[in-house]
């Protein structure tokens, strides 16, 4: 059971380090970096190594959103079940399916509209349906992140009571 709840928190803590520092230490770092490096083409940079770090993430969320899920299982079967044990399984799988709905469709979006567009979105004018798109596409990826954020976060202020 101790070996069960350490790979819970375990990918739990991963899931949730790896989120905040994504979007709080690395993002804003890169693109101010990059930008100021080169003012021409550093959003561009920043954008495309930004996206090659999310996307490699996402495998890190689905492999820890399985191990949480496989964790919390075996707890449930070898007993006794964690309190709150049906609703931190319902937290785990919506935090997984949200990392794959945001992995899988939202970034494909993503990548389908900056393949067509060739260049920066937010080169084109404010008013094409492309840009509009895209920027409702990041602010998308970025609340689905938050939720997953805060739902990790409750989920350890539980492990942490108990």
């Amino acid at each position: 059971m101790t070996t069960l709840r350490y790979l819970y928190v375990l990918a739990l803590v991963v899931w949730l380090g790896g989120m905040i520092a994504l979007g709080a230490v690395v993002a804003p770092t890169i693109f101010q970096t990059l930008q100021t490096l080169s003012p021409q083409d550093g959003r561009a940079f920043a954008g495309e190594a930004f996206k090659a770090m999310l996307v490699r993430f996402h495998y890190v969320a689905y492999g820890c959103g399985a191990l949480l899920l496989l964790s919390l299982l075996g707890m449930g079967l070898l007993g006794p079940r964690p309190r709150g044990y049906a609703i931190r399984a319902g937290l785990a799988a919506l935090m997984l399916g949200v990392a794959m709905y945001s992995g899988l469709v939202v970034m494909a979006e993503i990548d389908g509209i900056q393949q067509l567009v060739g260049t920066l979105p937010s080169r084109l004018p404010v008013e094409d349906p492309r840009r509009l798109r895209f920027d409702g596409l990041h602010v998308l990826a970025t609340r689905l992140m938050q939720v997953n954020i805060v739902a990790a976060l409750a989920l350890l202020w539980w492990e942490a009571r108990d």
